[in-house]
């Protein structure tokens, strides 16, 4: 009898849970958790491309050591920072990496501007390579971020809503970290690149 009674409180418990939306902030979890490990799936996949590229374009504009150099540093800021599943819980360890992505972005968009002004370059087999392979990872990494905000919002609506944000309290489960429209306007700003011609050097006086 009181196996029977504990089988009926566990079920009624299960059942609770679930009418109160601890299936639901599970299986919400599980979809961030999906969507976070693409993102940085595709983000490595960028990092790996940097260092051939920087090296191709080098070899042709040896002289844009600013810009190459600005590419390497912010790929080595991207590297040092821990992409851990646990980042998406910490709000500014999250903003710092954000940030640090949208870097590496803008630098790389100076690098592909800088290219345009030599030809040589640009006609080179293996940058091209290069270059279309980073446009289809920026690609990959617009449509996983785009999943992984999605799914974010969809968990951090669950998490606020009631009866599910009592469940929350009592799981621990908390808000996730989100993409912010800083980190946006920081990945879309437009490079700023001066390829005006240096002054042309004073006339020698005459005898």
């Amino acid at each position: 009898m009181q196996r029977l009674i504990a089988t009926l409180a566990l079920l009624a418990a299960a059942l609770g849970l679930g009418g109160c939306g601890y299936n639901t902030l599970q299986s919400a979890d599980e979809q961030i958790k999906a969507g976070w490990a693409e993102v940085i799936n595709q983000y490595q996949r960028r990092a790996d491309l940097v260092p051939n590229l920087v090296n191709t374009v080098k070899g042709f504009a040896a002289q844009e050591q600013q810009v190459l150099l600005g590419v390497t540093n912010a790929r080595a800021r991207v590297g040092s920072i821990q992409a851990t599943p646990e980042l998406v819980n910490d709000p500014a360890a999250f903003q710092k990496f954000a940030a640090a992505q949208g870097e590496l972005s803008s630098a790389l968009s100076r690098l592909l501007v800088v290219s345009e002004n030599y030809p040589q370059l640009k006609s080179d087999a293996n940058f091209r390579d290069l270059q279309a392979q980073l446009e289809g990872t920026e690609n990959r990494i617009t449509v996983a971020r785009n999943r992984y905000i999605k799914a974010v919002q969809e968990y951090n609506v669950v998490v606020r809503s009631f009866p599910s944000n009592l469940t929350a309290m009592m799981f621990g489960f908390k808000e996730k970290a989100q993409f912010t429209v800083e980190n946006e306007k920081e990945i879309s700003k437009a490079p700023k690149v001066d390829f005006a011609a240096p002054p042309a050097p004073a006339a020698k006086p005459a005898n």
